[in-house]
C-alpha cells in the first residue's frame, strides 16, 4: 500500500514509542519522499506500523497506526472521535459551546496535530511535515466531527522550523468576529487565536488555576500575577476575593487582560501593568508584599543545550517571587519546559528558596490538565509542572 521502510533497531518502536530516529533505520531516510506515508517492517519482513517520514529531521518517522489500514479521512475521524470519547469519559464537557484541548498530538495517537476548541471555533496547529502533507484530509475530518463555524490554522510554532516548514497563521473557515469566548470556573475569557500565544489561550493550566484560587481565597490580601498574559490566573484570584496586579511584557496581552477583567466586572480588583518581569524582580518588584504570587513563565528551555541557562533563569525568577511574599504567603510556580523534568524543577525551587533565605512548604505538585493526556510510552507528552508552595521567612 505504501513504500516500505526497514527498521534495523525496532526496540524503541516495539516498546510503544511513536518515533523512529534516523539511526534506527536500515539505510538513509533521504530515499523517501518528504512527508510520505511508509509501511514499517523489521529485517525479517514483519509488519510493525504505518507512519509518515521527514528525511531532513532527526525524528525520521512518526507512527500513525500499528494496524494495516488506510490513512484517509475515515481514519482521522475515528481518531478524533476516540480522543473526544476519552475526554467525555473523564468528565470534560465536550459540547458544542465548550472549550478544551481536543487533540494533543502523540498522546491522542495523532503526532504533530494540536487542536484546541473554543466554542464553535477550532484552532489547529500542524507541527510536522507529515501532518502538513495530510492537512486537507485532516481539516475535512475535523469539519465532519465538529461542524465548526470557524477554523484557524495557527502554524507559527518554532517546532515547524525544525521540520523545514514555513510559519503562518490564517483563518481557513468562517470569521473571528466576534472573537470566541469561553467560561472557566465562572469566569468569562475572550480569546484571540490569531494574535495570542500558542492557540490563543493556555488550557493546560485550567485545573491549576481553579485549585490555587481556592487555596488563596483563605488568605485574601493582595496577589501578584507574573507573566499574566491575558489574565486567566488574575481573574480567578480576583473572583476569589483578592486584589490582583498582573504584569506582562506584551502590551497586547495587557490590553486583552483589562478587557477580560471588564467582561467579568472585576476591573476594581485587577490592575494590569506592562513591564519586563526579570527587570521588575531585579528592582525588588515594589515595596508591597503579597499574600499570593503566580509565576507562570513561557518555556525557557527550547533544547537540551539551553538547560543550564534556563535553570539560572528559573532560579532567579522563583527567588525573586519568593522575596515578594508576606509571611505565610502562597506561590504557584510553573515550568512548561519538557527538558526540565519534575525532579529538576524541584531542585531549582530548593535552590531558589535558599537564595531568598526562605523556608518553604510544598502544598501540592500538579501537572497539565486532563485534556492534555500523558502517554506512558511517550514521556515527551508530560511537560507542565505546577508547584503550590507556602513560603515563610527562614528562622534565625
Amino acid at each position: 500500500m505504501y513504500e516500505t521502510a526497514i527498521i534495523a533497531r525496532p526496540k524503541r518502536l516495539l516498546s510503544g514509542h511513536p518515533w523512529v530516529f534516523s539511526n534506527e533505520l536500515d539505510g538513509s531516510p533521504r530515499r523517501f519522499t518528504p512527508g510520505a506515508l511508509l509501511e514499517l517492517r523489521d529485517k525479517k519482513g514483519a509488519f510493525l506500523a504505518i507512519g509518515y517520514v521527514n528525511p531532513a529531521s532527526l525524528i525520521s518517522i512518526r507512527v500513525l497506526t500499528r494496524n494495516k489500514e488506510e490513512i484517509n479521512q475515515a481514519f482521522f475521524e475515528n481518531r478524533i472521535r476516540a480522543a473526544l470519547d476519552y475526554r467525555r469519559r473523564i468528565g470534560i464537557d465536550i459540547g458544542h459551546e465548550a472549550a478544551f484541548r481536543a487533540i494533543f498530538s502523540e498522546a491522542d495517537l495523532l503526532p504533530g496535530l494540536i487542536v484546541d476548541k473554543f466554542g464553535s471555533c477550532l484552532c489547529v496547529q500542524l507541527l510536522t511535515l507529515g501532518m502538513e502533507s495530510l492537512a486537507d484530509v485532516v481539516i475535512k475530518a475535523l469539519e465532519a466531527v465538529f461542524a465548526p463555524a470557524a477554523i484557524v490554522l495557527k502554524n507559527d510554532s518554532a517546532a515547524r522550523t525544525l521540520e523545514g516548514l514555513a510559519l503562518e497563521k490564517r483563518v481557513i473557515k468562517g470569521a473571528l468576529t466576534p472573537l470566541p469566548r469561553m467560561t472557566e470556573n465562572g469566569v468569562t475569557i475572550e480569546i484571540d487565536p490569531m494574535s495570542g500565544q500558542k492557540t490563543g489561550f493556555f488550557l493546560d493550566q485550567r485545573e491549576n488555576r481553579t485549585v490555587f484560587a481556592a487555596i488563596a481565597s483563605n488568605r485574601k490580601g493582595d496577589a501578584l500575577d507574573l507573566f499574566c498574559y491575558t489574565g486567566a490566573w488574575s481573574l480567578q484570584l480576583a473572583k476569589a476575593g483578592l486584589d490582583v496586579t498582573g504584569i506582562d511584557s506584551s502590551e497586547q496581552a495587557i490590553a486583552q487582560a483589562r478587557h477580560n477583567a471588564s467582561l467579568n466586572g472585576l476591573d476594581s480588583r485587577c490592575e494590569f501593568i506592562r513591564a519586563d518581569i526579570f527587570g521588575f524582580l531585579k528592582s525588588g518588584g515594589s515595596s508591597r508584599r503579597y499574600s499570593s504570587v503566580v509565576l507562570d513563565p513561557p518555556a525557557l528551555v527550547k533544547s537540551k543545550t539551553k538547560i543550564a541557562e534556563a535553570t539560572r533563569g528559573y532560579r532567579e525568577l522563583n527567588a525573586g517571587a519568593m522575596r515578594l511574599l508576606e509571611p505565610g504567603g502562597l506561590l504557584a510556580t510553573s515550568s512548561c519546559s519538557y527538558h526540565v523534568d519534575r525532579a529538576a524543577f524541584m531542585e531549582i525551587l530548593r535552590a531558589a528558596a535558599g537564595d531568598a533565605k526562605m523556608s518553604v512548604r510544598v502544598i501540592e505538585v500538579r501537572g497539565q490538565a486532563k485534556d492534555h493526556p500523558i502517554s506512558l510510552s511517550t514521556p515527551e507528552t508530560e511537560y507542565l509542572k505546577c508547584v503550590i508552595l507556602e513560603v515563610n521567612p527562614k528562622a534565625d
